[in-house]
């Protein structure tokens, strides 16, 4: 005898819920990491223009 007749969606409504989750967490990663993310990157960037003697 089954109680709850609708069980077969419940599964995905708690893998839907997972994966805001993890949506939210990586976009709260991101905004605060994200100028220091930017500013290695423009480091490093210059660091290659150096090495390979282009840009200015």
């Amino acid at each position: 005898m089954r109680f709850f007749r609708g069980e077969d969606g419940q599964g995905l409504v708690e893998y839907a819920l997972i994966l805001v989750l993890v949506a939210v967490v990586a976009i709260a990663v991101l905004a605060l990491l994200g100028p220091y993310i930017g500013d290695w990157l423009n480091s490093l960037a210059d660091w290659f223009r150096q090495v390979l003697g282009t840009g200015a």
